[in-house]
């Protein structure tokens, strides 16, 4: 896979990676200014001419991945004994890291509310899932970006998030809420629940999730009624803004976090707008 192809998988996957080129060349080296690879966490795309060079600017873009860095960086590598090379040139390789860690959410439900949300979070960088076992009910126009999923088995689809996600719990269907809560909360390593409905509605669930053996501080990381407090309106559209306003509160209140399994959340807005 070249270069180019592998920057647009992994982008469209979601998957961070880093850019290489060579920006200038001096003397003898293995590839051309302008030659190009990308590094992921587990693979190489393209070659930068092989070698100790190549090695090294691996374990640096790797360093980079793995500290989540966005600045990019600049590198001046003498191609001689030092590095293993007997090219005798220099080479100056710029890393750029790219495809930013995104939000993973999972939307459950197709009806008004969910209809009015999802374009909403299709707006902002995150990844979106939006599962109903009604096709009817999805629009004829999915928002790019959004994968649809019908599946009549709608709760196995809590376990095929990773972890760190974000889950919206809004169906048509009452015990399919509930069953959907357990499934959420007996998994304890998600940045963000909400499950739309009123204080009674929680009250009730709280009671039922009880009966099955979830402890008081397990319910408390569900969000029931879900949304900004201070957003307030019936309609789907009024209700769908105090939801995305939470989800980008909490995006943004979580940046940097790790999660069990090592997920990160990503940042909406850079740090002056957030102070």
């Amino acid at each position: 896979m070249t270069w180019i192809d592998a920057l647009a998988e992994l982008q469209q996957q979601g998957e961070p990676c880093v850019l290489v080129t060579i920006v200038e060349e001096r003397g003898s080296t293995p590839r051309n200014a302008g030659s190009k690879m990308v590094v992921s966490r587990a693979r190489l795309y393209d070659t930068i001419g092989g070698g100790h060079l190549e090695y090294r600017v691996q374990q640096i873009a790797r360093e980079m991945l793995e500290s989540r860095t966005r600045e990019t960086r600049l590198e001046r590598f003498s191609l001689g004994a030092s590095l293993g090379q007997c090219c005798g040139g220099a080479a100056v390789v710029l890393l750029e890291p790219m495809g930013q860690p995104q939000a993973r959410i999972a939307v459950f439900g197709a009806g008004h509310v969910g209809r009015a949300l999802v374009p909403l979070l299709a707006g902002l960088p995150c990844q979106v899932r939006w599962i109903d076992s009604r096709e009817d009910e999805f629009p004829g126009q999915i928002p790019r970006g959004v994968q649809k999923v019908v599946s009549e088995e709608v709760v196995d689809e809590v376990a095929s998030m990773p972890p760190g996600s974000y889950f919206i719990v809004m169906t048509h269907n009452h015990p399919l809420d509930l069953e959907l809560t357990a499934a959420i909360l007996a998994r304890d390593d998600f940045t963000y629940f909400g499950l739309i409905g009123s204080k009674t509605k929680r009250v009730k669930f709280e009671h039922r999730l009880r009966d099955r053996g979830f402890q008081p501080e397990a319910l408390q990381r569900m969000r029931c009624p879900m949304g900004l407090p201070d957003v307030k309106g019936k309609l789907p559209v009024e209700i769908a803004v105090s939801i995305a306003g939470e989800i980008i509160a909490t995006y943004n209140a979580d940046f940097g976090e790790k999660h069990q399994g090592g997920a990160g959340v990503t940042q909406l807005l850079p740090a002056s707008r957030r102070s």
